[in-house]
């Protein structure tokens, strides 16, 4: 099968949140672009879907936030968790500065169609699915395209800029060899599905009890069920047979115990494999990487898909009007760092403390928990709730659509 070959102002590699919602806003300026999926279709499970407060602002900005809450979704308003027998509010969305005072949960697939439904109104954007970017091209140590596989052969896409934006397994940043610094995670997640019954409780929650964490999402007709094991320890779980991990949720949640059986293979449960890291640089003349590609992030508080959409609006807000103005040169591109390389560490230093300082202390105990002086402070002072509600909704750099629509 011959080549084919495109040029664009802006190529993007992938096509999860960052990359949809920057070639929208892009495209919305008038500046062409192209987002290059390796995938068929949006369906895969147990992907990033809270879509947080900080993200729903955006949509608002767009004029698109009515229309987005008429698509199926959760309302969270409030986040709790039961640590051995105490019961705990520990965040309360509804004193932020946005107009929706919530979590929605909502899957990934129908948010990306959401979004990609949008960005097709306008002419400067283009979608390929089924198209894996496998290479950079690179002329005078400058980055000017990809390489890409398709059903139909070799696509060669050639750009001003190219963005990475395929997740933290980033082909673009292997192949532009940019340096990674390995934050650590000292835990893995094993996600599920449980359906859920009417008399159940609403409230999504995590529950913390000795050697074990569990997480339950409320999906309205069934709970998305997090269990947070050592990292590197399925092989455990598993020799101990899927009976004991039946038994072991039932333990953490006792209502769910008649549905365990649901699982009924080990095919049943997905490992998510957790890594925190950044890159030290995440730019190169002709090239950026953006969200999970420049800094992968624990599950803890479920930011990772907001932050990713934050780097993209601000990537839209910097790099935008450099383009009006002719191209963009690599000054710009630090720039985009700069502006999100403190919410990227701040979140991660964050999340390292919970995981290092809760998380792994809960695994290693053997005896029943009781809940820590700083949570039982948020029971006595319930306003002290609006602090990790802010830290979670609206993270520490919120971003505002500020690109012009083109005429």
């Amino acid at each position: 099968m011959e080549s084919r070959e495109l040029s664009v102002r802006c190529c993007i590699a992938g096509g999860g949140p960052a990359g949809m919602i920057l070639g929208l806003l892009l495209a919305r300026a008038g500046i062409s672009v192209v987002v290059l999926e390796k995938h068929s279709d949006f369906l895969r499970d147990f992907r990033g879907d809270t879509i947080h407060p900080s993200t729903l602002e955006i949509m608002y900005e767009l004029g698109l936030l009515s229309e987005f809450l008429r698509r199926p979704h959760q309302e969270a308003r409030t986040l709790s968790g039961q640590i051995g027998d105490d019961f705990l509010q520990i965040a309360d969305f509804a004193h932020l500065p946005t107009h929706c005072r919530f979590i929605a949960f909502m899957p990934q697939w129908d948010f990306l169609d959401f979004v990609v439904e949008h960005a097709r109104h306008y002419p400067a954007f283009q979608l390929k699915m089924a198209a894996e970017v496998n290479d950079l091209i690179v002329e005078n140590e400058r980055v000017v395209g990809v390489r890409a596989a398709t059903q139909d052969g070799e696509l060669i896409v050639r750009a001003e800029l190219v963005i990475g934006a395929d997740g933290r397994h980033s082909t673009v940043r292997a192949k532009a060899g940019l340096d990674i610094l390995d934050v650590g995670a000292p835990m893995d997640v094993l996600w599920m599905r449980l359906s859920r019954r009417p008399g159940d409780p609403g409230q999504t929650l995590g529950r913390f009890d000795a050697g074990r964490v569990f997480v339950m999402l409320n999906r309205e007709d069934y709970w998305q069920c997090a269990f947070v094991i050592p990292k590197g320890g399925l092989d455990e779980i598993r020799s101990r047979g899927l009976e004991f991990f039946r038994n072991e949720i039932a333990r953490l949640a006792p209502y769910l115990r008649d549905r365990t059986e649901e699982l009924k293979d080990w095919s049943d449960v997905k490992l998510l494999s957790v890594s925190i890291d950044r890159l030290r640089r995440w730019h190169r003349p002709g090239l950026l990487c953006i969200g999970d590609a420049a800094h992968a992030m624990s599950p803890v508080g479920g930011v990772g898909i907001n932050l990713a959409i934050q780097d993209a609006v601000a990537a839209a807000n910097i790099l935008a009007p450099r383009f009006e103005q002719g191209t963009v040169c690599e000054d710009d591109l630090r720039a985009v760092q700069r502006r999100r390389e403190f919410p990227t560490r701040a979140t991660q230093a964050m999340q390292v403390f919970i995981q290092n300082r809760v998380i792994s202390r809960v695994l290693e105990r053997t005896e029943k928990l009781s809940a820590p002086l700083p949570l039982r402070l948020i029971r006595l002072m319930p306003f002290l709730t609006r602090i990790p509600a802010r830290l979670i909704g609206l993270g520490f750099r919120p971003e505002h659509v500020r690109t012009p629509a083109a005429a």
